[in-house]
């Protein structure tokens, strides 16, 4: 029911952030633990899984091709 009313009544999601990249050792939201990159309504604060590789918003947990398990920091050359 509440998924419902969201739909009629609720933000359309209409103006996101720029994709934000969490750090491994930082506490991830929900929408960053599968791909490790969000982006956030700017209306209402909900956050989205961001994919870099194809850039765009994931928007079923089915279409994440490649979920990133960690960072690694770059090494030296």
């Amino acid at each position: 029911m509440a998924h419902l009313l969201d739909t009629l009544f609720g933000c359309r999601h209409t103006r996101y952030t720029f994709p934000i990249t969490v750090r491994s050792r930082s506490r991830r939201s929900s929408a960053a633990m599968l791909t490790g990159t969000y982006v956030a309504c700017l209306d209402c604060g909900k956050e989205f899984p961001y994919d870099w590789q194809d850039m765009k918003m994931i928007t079923s947990v089915g279409t994440a091709g490649h979920p990133v398990q960690a960072l690694a920091p770059k090494a030296a050359a």
